[in-house]
């Protein structure tokens, strides 16, 4: 699923956390100063997709409701984190696990955008687990966002410098 053949494009992961949201923002603001399209993907499972509409105790809806919600939520989040008008924004809702998405939505980005942390359980971490793996595997550029810590929920990005990372391999 290679998004952007020509690697002129940003790809940023959302999860419906504040972190995914921030990193959202960050992601469109770029886009617009760069003159470049943004691809929104979220990973999903049935226990990580928002609950649809038709859900009753007892009964488990059809995965294309599962699949409408998190459309839905998608565009909330796109809605929410106030890109740019002039920027060309696309959504996928791919149902596979989190990192197999973005590594796959990423394939020809020039950059992929996610948050420091999801909605995983570890909070004590630097990273998160998607963080970590994209930043492995991608074969873009890959910039982690994480929330300011000045305005905690305000959706400010901390700019932040760090060395280049170099491999241990010999």
């Amino acid at each position: 699923m290679d998004a952007f053949p020509g690697g002129d494009g940003i790809v940023v992961g959302v999860d419906g956390s504040a972190c995914a949201r921030t990193a959202l923002a960050w992601a469109g603001r770029l886009a617009a100063r760069a003159g470049m399209p943004l691809l929104v993907v979220r990973g999903w499972s049935l226990t990580t997709a928002p609950r649809p509409d038709c859900w009753e105790p007892a009964y488990v809806p059809p995965l294309a409701e599962y699949e409408a919600a998190v459309r839905r939520a998608l565009a909330a989040d796109v809605a929410a984190a106030g890109v740019p008008a002039d920027v060309a924004v696309s959504t996928a809702a791919v149902h596979r696990a989190p990192v197999d998405a973005l590594l796959g939505a990423a394939g020809g980005a020039g950059l992929l955008v996610v948050g420091a942390r999801g909605r995983g359980g570890a909070r004590g971490r630097l990273l998160g687990s998607v963080a970590t793996s994209v930043l492995r595997g991608a074969d873009c550029p890959v910039t982690v966002v994480r929330p300011s810590r000045t305005a905690p929920g305000a959706g400010a990005a901390r700019e932040e410098r760090h060395e280049s990372v170099r491999s241990d391999a010999r």
